[in-house]
């Protein structure tokens, strides 16, 4: 595939210096990501562009697509969560600051 064809089939042939200058070549091109477009310095809306030409042609490869998401997992049912009995104590007794600086936390 050439590459300089195919930027210039999608609009973008003003990048083919800059990819042939970095050595992104048909090899490397379905690896690229939006970070490494924007250190090429494609602009915004010309990387979803690529992005969007790059997906078509991993699945015109067989390849699989990592940007489209999985099937969603399915969510559990509300009453599925877990449940803990918690028991509060609270007491105010007489002189309560003076024993908690000499007891222990655990023996308060």
């Amino acid at each position: 595939m050439d590459l300089g064809e195919w930027l210039r089939g999608l609009g973008l042939g003003q990048y083919e210096s800059s990819f042939r200058e970095n050595g992104v070549d048909a090899e490397v091109l379905p690896d690229l990501t939006d970070a490494d477009l924007e250190k090429l310095g494609v602009l915004l809306g010309h990387r979803k562009r690529l992005l969007k030409a790059i997906a078509g042609l991993k699945k015109a490869l067989g390849e699989p697509v990592p940007d489209q998401p999985a099937a969603k997992p399915e969510p559990e049912p509300r009453n599925a969560a877990e449940r803990r009995r918690l028991t509060v104590m609270f007491c105010d007794l007489v002189g309560s600051t003076a024993m908690s600086a000499r007891l222990n936390p655990v023996e308060m």
